[in-house]
């Protein structure tokens, strides 16, 4: 049985990336998604759409992407642990309810498999150049935790964290998927699902009349939850608002409420950030990357390393909030930190800024519609070792 219940799916399977994230939905609890056809993530909610019958969730292709970025809100407020699928495009237009779901603390997943833009650009290509639009694509202050998946594996396992990061902190998660990893096949251990740790919805125990959607009731930062049916008097808007979600409309309410929607995140840094190293030791260059480029990167890396250089690895799992500590130890005890992108220098810049001049920092960029040559991110550990 699942944990809602329902026909699990096990064992070891040869599927996709896009397969793969729909699967560690399922498993992590999702019973509601809306979404609506774009390449490259449509296999996603195809599946969806086939196994949702058989473990009691419910799949809505909506008439277009900003009408599933609010259907999954509603949802959750209805009880449901919901996500959204999406590429650029369709994930531009979902960037208002993406800040309305920050505002008002909605525990979401939205999936990016990115392609090449901007605009139309490449449906069916891969690029990483939507890596800023996932953490400032809304207007205003607030903050937001986004992950990215290097195989289809990882599609599986961490599409469940990120279900579970969105519960625990009660903020929209958005997982940073691209083309290569959404269509690459490979094998795809699910194990079986009581085996899978789940961070369960947080709901509050306080009777109606004295619970408060906005009023956190312990140190975190994190309010619980209720949901429709069980007798509370809840008030859901985008303005600023009070503990109790009614608009209020001054400085001194919107500092309080700002202050606590980034300090539940901006404090918890250090048990959000998961990056994954190897060769750091004695390292003198390191490459950073994360998604696709981090599997090319390492060939590179071991191409370097065979000819003596002594070249370490560094990949972002979680890209926001950015690992800025990290990032800063690192620029101590290195000289360069090398860094490819399938964009035109996105995250090279929040590695620029948190080395601070420490060590030299080497964007190699990619315009999209394939990965990077190995021999061009080999050339440039070369280079940067003199």
């Amino acid at each position: 049985m699942s944990n809602n219940g329902k026909a699990e799916l096990t064992g070891a399977l040869y599927i996709d990336g896009d397969h793969a994230a729909a699967e560690g939905a399922i498993a992590a609890g999702c019973n509601f998604v809306a979404g609506y056809p774009i390449t490259p993530s449509t296999e996603i909610v195809e599946r969806i759409a086939a196994r949702f019958p058989g473990t009691g969730g419910t799949f809505i292709q909506m008439e277009d992407e900003i009408a599933s970025s609010i259907a999954i809100q509603g949802a959750v407020w209805g009880g449901a642990k919901a996500m959204t699928v999406s590429s650029g495009p369709g994930i531009s237009l979902m960037m208002e309810h993406i800040g309305l779901a920050a505002m008002t603390e909605v525990p979401c997943v939205f999936v990016n498999v990115q392609r090449g833009g901007p605009s139309t650009g490449l449906p069916t290509l891969p690029a990483q150049a939507d890596m800023m639009q996932a953490r400032w694509g809304s207007h205003g202050d607030y903050e937001i935790i986004a992950l990215c998946p290097n195989s289809p594996q990882e599609c599986f396992d961490l599409i469940i964290q990120a279900f579970n990061l969105s519960e625990q902190y009660r903020v929209p998660v958005m997982f940073m998927m691209d083309e290569s990893i959404g269509h690459m096949t490979e094998r795809v251990v699910i194990p079986p699902y009581r085996d899978i740790p789940i961070v369960p919805r947080k709901f509050t125990v306080r009777p109606p009349g004295q619970y408060r959607p906005y009023e956190p009731e312990d140190d975190t930062l994190v309010p619980a939850l209720t949901k429709a049916g069980q007798g509370h008097n809840v008030h859901i808007t985008g303005l600023t608002h009070d503990e109790r979600g009614y608009p209020v409309m001054s400085a001194v309410a919107q500092d309080k409420l700002i202050r606590r929607l980034v300090g539940k995140i901006r404090n918890n840094v250090h048990k959000i950030t998961d990056v994954r190293a190897d060769g750091l030791e004695d390292a003198d260059v390191v490459v950073l990357s994360y998604g696709i480029t981090s599997r090319i990167a390492m060939r590179a890396v071991r191409m370097a390393r065979e000819r003596g250089l002594k070249v370490g690895c560094l990949r972002l799992v979680v890209v926001w909030p950015f690992p800025e500590q990290v990032i800063r130890e690192l620029a101590e005890r290195v000289s360069v930190m090398i860094m490819p992108e399938i964009n035109m220098g996105q995250m090279v810049l929040e590695v620029e800024r948190c080395a601070a001049g420490r060590c030299r920092v080497v964007s190699v960029p990619h315009a999209g519609g394939t990965v990077h040559d190995p021999k061009t991110i080999f050339h440039a550990i070369m280079e940067a070792a003199g």
